[in-house]
């Protein structure tokens, strides 16, 4: 049986404002849960005028208090931004204030471009390469091992669920080393999708955390009661694409008609392949595309996002989603 999770990116559209982004993460939740969602996360990202999760660790705690049971967390953190103790004392107190329901996802990236991540670090001098060794310090303050001398508090004793994040085959090497479960980003860079998989289950070493792999993998959903409606809500996540990788981002735009078929052919194709891991249409276009793609990859669990304008039309999305889902596991 596939689980299914929501990733929000909390966007801020054109006209609207931060403080109506993080109203809208927590009604989401909120509404997610209700849906059957097995996890709500957000994510780092810093610079980015339409992305309102900076603060992830904020965020994840508002939108904590708007729900009861669904799991939260973070997919994730960009570790190279933070010391790992930083990290361990605000999952820490997360984990004390929603014990049980936190997650900890965990990438490499630095989420921002070389200008942010300075005025983030002040310098660059810590290495993304570095990253094992910077998991394994924070697992370590979290087990309170007394390994690095410093007891993080909050943080030690604390029970988050921490996984490995990654878009290449670096994090499944590393998630299957470390028996963490594993999240392939394919709902924006899909290229090494089936490899890292494989990898990941072959090489996985059963650990206190885990007795077997567990991988779960981004799928972005577009759905409406219409084909025609589904594709119209898509363009908004298409014009985001397409500005990203052409050096343009900004806030979440209103739906375009026809954008697809307006583009030249370099951005159509930028776009059909960054967005393949995606289903747009009816629920029952929703359902085939997710089958297809559960059928292709194995994976235990979705990761779902659906990166609409209207916040009423994304709610109903992900509604007919979550009932696509819940129709795949009665047919199972």
């Amino acid at each position: 049986m596939t689980l299914y999770s929501l990733l929000d990116l909390v966007p801020v559209t054109e006209g609207g404002s931060v403080a109506q982004s993080l109203a809208h993460a927590a009604d989401l939740a909120a509404h997610a849960e209700a849906l059957g969602f097995h996890r709500y996360w957000v994510a780092e990202h810093h610079g980015m005028t339409g992305i309102a999760s900076a603060a992830t660790a904020v965020v994840i705690a508002h939108v904590g208090h708007a729900t009861k049971h669904i799991r939260i967390g973070a997919g994730g953190i960009m570790l190279p931004n933070s010391a790992p103790l930083q990290i361990a004392e605000q999952f820490g107190t997360l984990d004390a204030l929603f014990p049980g329901r936190i997650d900890l996802g965990l990438g490499r990236a630095p989420g921002s471009d070389q200008r942010v991540a300075h005025a983030l670090r002040r310098n660059l001098n810590s290495d993304a390469n570095e990253f094992p060794r910077d998991v394994v310090e924070l697992q370590s303050y979290f087990a309170d091992d007394g390994r690095t001398g410093i007891t993080a508090t909050p943080g030690a004793g604390a029970k988050p669920e921490m996984w490995i994040l990654g878009s290449s085959l670096f994090g499944a090497q590393l998630a299957a080393m470390l028996g963490l479960p594993y999240a392939f980003a394919s709902h924006f860079a899909p290229d090494a999708l089936d490899q890292a998989l494989d990898i990941y289950r072959r090489d996985f070493r059963p650990s206190p955390t885990l007795a077997k792999p567990y991988a779960m993998a981004g799928f972005n959903v577009f759905a409406a009661d219409t084909r025609e409606e589904a594709e119209l809500l898509a363009s908004s996540q298409q014009q985001q694409f397409v500005a990203l990788r052409t050096g343009n981002p900004g806030r979440m735009k209103p739906p375009v008609p026809g954008y697809r078929a307006s583009l030249p052919p370099q951005h159509a194709a930028i776009l059909d392949h960054a967005l393949s891991a995606s289903a747009i249409g009816t629920r029952d276009d929703v359902a085939r595309g997710i089958a297809a793609f559960v059928a292709r990859t194995g994976v235990d669990e979705l990761m779902l996002t659906s990166a609409v304008y209207d916040h009423q039309a994304r709610r109903h999305s992900i509604a007919l989603a979550a009932e696509a889902m819940q129709g795949m596991k009665l047919a199972a």
